[in-house]
């Protein structure tokens, strides 16, 4: 079996108010991507009568991490993590990842995912590329939307997102928030002209009427309709012309952080 034929299945664990802990699913194993709560990942894993291979850490907030050193007690997995001393990766063992890493989550490397290195959110951010369609991209890049720089600098997220931007437009793409709807409407006060944005609009609006998540989403969509993705295009509408891409992208997360 070749990794494009690799049957795995990517299930989202609703927790806290809006966070999507994601399981990854091949057979009776399976991974998840930032355990904030242990007991949604158990539960989920009880339900469908799978063990538990692994966890893969985007960076060390409580939200992303809290549930981690429980399931690595419980099911004495493996926990990869940025390298980085950050308090929050102390309380369990864990196998520091940098850019460019590659990681087997399956024998015979039938899954296996690569490590992007994208600061900005915080310092310590990576994102894990799976069999080179799947990305688990925390809180870089949400549907329509970035993360806050809680850490980094508008340089660095900037460049980490340009760095998502040049994957292969249909990487489907795994934010840990559902923050689509609100970003949506923010995207639409920069772009209220974007056809792509407004049947985007159209469509979030019916999933989350019936009560489904918004995500994953695709590249190519997040390139048509998620503002931080077009700043280069941006650069073409009267406000924001004499701008380079880089001041567009600080602007309108400025403007984001008060929407």
């Amino acid at each position: 079996m070749d990794k494009s034929s690799a049957s795995i299945e990517i299930i989202p664990l609703p927790a806290f108010s809006d966070n999507y802990l994601w399981l990854i699913q091949s057979g009776s194993l399976a991974w998840v991507v930032d355990p904030g709560d242990a007991d949604v990942v158990e539960e989920a894993l009880s339900k469908r009568e799978l063990s538990l291979k692994g966890i893969l850490l985007t960076h060390h907030h409580a939200d992303h991490v809290g549930g981690a050193a429980s399931l690595q007690k419980h099911w004495r997995c493996l926990v990869y993590a940025p390298d980085s001393s950050q308090p929050s990766y102390q309380a369990m063992q864990t196998i520091p990842v940098h850019a460019g890493d590659t990681i087997s989550l399956l024998p015979e490397d039938i899954i296996s995912c690569e490590v992007l290195s994208l600061p900005g959110h915080t310092l310590d951010h990576v994102a894990y590329y799976v069999n080179q369609q799947h990305l688990f991209s925390g809180d870089v890049l949400f549907g329509a939307g970035c993360g806050r720089l809680f850490e980094g600098t508008p340089v660095q997220m900037y460049a980490s997102l340009q760095q998502i931007a040049a994957l292969p437009p249909e990487t489907l793409v795994y934010p840990a928030h559902e923050y689509t709807a609100h970003n949506l409407a923010f995207a639409q006060t920069i772009e209220p002209d974007n056809r792509a944005l407004l049947q985007r609009i159209a469509t979030t609006r019916e999933l989350r009427h019936q009560q489904r998540p918004s995500l994953p989403t695709s590249l190519a969509q997040e390139l048509a309709t998620n503002p931080f993705l077009r700043c280069e295009q941006l650069r073409l509408r009267p406000e924001f012309q004499s701008r380079s891409a880089l001041e567009v992208f600080t602007e309108i997360r400025t403007r984001r952080n008060d929407f």
